[in-house]
């Protein structure tokens, strides 16, 4: 008894996917086709996780530098001496946008036309996740910023509480830049292309 024609037929692609080192994907008895692993969308959510790291850490560095330029200048008015020491938290700020401009970086440096939805999505995910812990320690670093200068002008001790309250708050954004890093290392997998 032979096989029939429609098997016959299945081994002989699976046999030329194995010769081509295309990773077949079989569930149950049906052969995905790689249109539906790698489907014509797949990049948008690529692209969409390079937007969302650049614009929300933009955003929480904006409002922390906002945020921080108001307490500095109401300080500035009573005490100009102090200006100088008082821009950390602006600096501090700033940075929050570097990590997603990071990511975004290595985000694009692997978008492609052809592209497994899977890596889509973790792109998507790494984008979010950097962009998301930057936004918030763009909050915090404004709200801690502003406070701080503010009474930093009027008891100057205070000044090095400030500044680990600073840093404790921007670690948040380099948590997320690490995270996004790692899943963005994640993103192609070993054996598979479209």
């Amino acid at each position: 008894m032979y096989p029939s024609r429609s098997s016959r037929l299945r081994r002989k692609l699976l046999l030329i996917m194995c010769t081509l080192r295309v990773t077949p994907h079989i569930t149950g008895s049906l052969l995905h086709s790689m249109s539906e692993l790698c489907p014509a969308y797949a990049p948008f959510f690529s692209a969409m996780g390079c937007a969302f790291a650049i614009a929300l850490t933009g955003m929480g560095a904006s409002y922390g530098t906002a945020k921080s330029s108001v307490g500095i200048f109401t300080t500035g008015v009573l005490r100009p001496d102090l200006m100088v020491r008082s821009v950390i938290p602006v600096v501090m700020a700033g940075i929050i946008g570097i990590y997603g401009l990071v990511v975004s970086v290595a985000i694009s440096n692997g978008l492609k036309m052809n592209m497994p939805l899977y890596t889509g999505f973790i792109q998507l995910g790494a984008g979010l996740a950097v962009g998301l812990a930057g936004l918030a320690a763009g909050f915090a670093v404004g709200i801690v910023g502003d406070a701080g200068v503010r009474g930093f002008g009027q008891q100057p001790k205070l000044y090095t509480g400030m500044i680990l309250i600073l840093i404790f708050a921007e670690v948040l954004g380099l948590y997320g830049m690490i995270v996004a890093i790692i899943l963005n290392s994640k993103a192609h997998p070993i054996g598979f292309s479209c």
